[in-house]
């Protein structure tokens, strides 16, 4: 109990890749994510970028919309 599922892709680099595209810190990112109505402070949403973080859907549907990207451009590679 309270074991964390290792994620199977890391889509980490991709989102570093779309977040630096848009020109976006990732304090920015984490402003834009509370206005989407994700609570995600700046140190937790580097974690999603380095891979320490199982994201989340929502989070993930977020990202899109901020990156302006598909969900082919977050799973580039895989």
């Amino acid at each position: 109990m309270g074991q964390k599922i290792k994620q199977d892709y890391c889509i980490g680099t991709n989102l570093r890749r779309l977040r630096k595209q848009a020109g976006l810190t990732q304090e920015q990112v984490s402003a834009r994510l509370q206005t989407e109505g994700i609570d995600m402070a700046r140190d937790f949403y580097a974690h999603i970028e380095t891979g320490d973080y199982n994201i989340r859907v929502s989070e993930l549907a977020a990202l899109r919309k901020i990156f302006k990207c598909s969900y082919n451009d977050i799973f580039q590679g895989f």
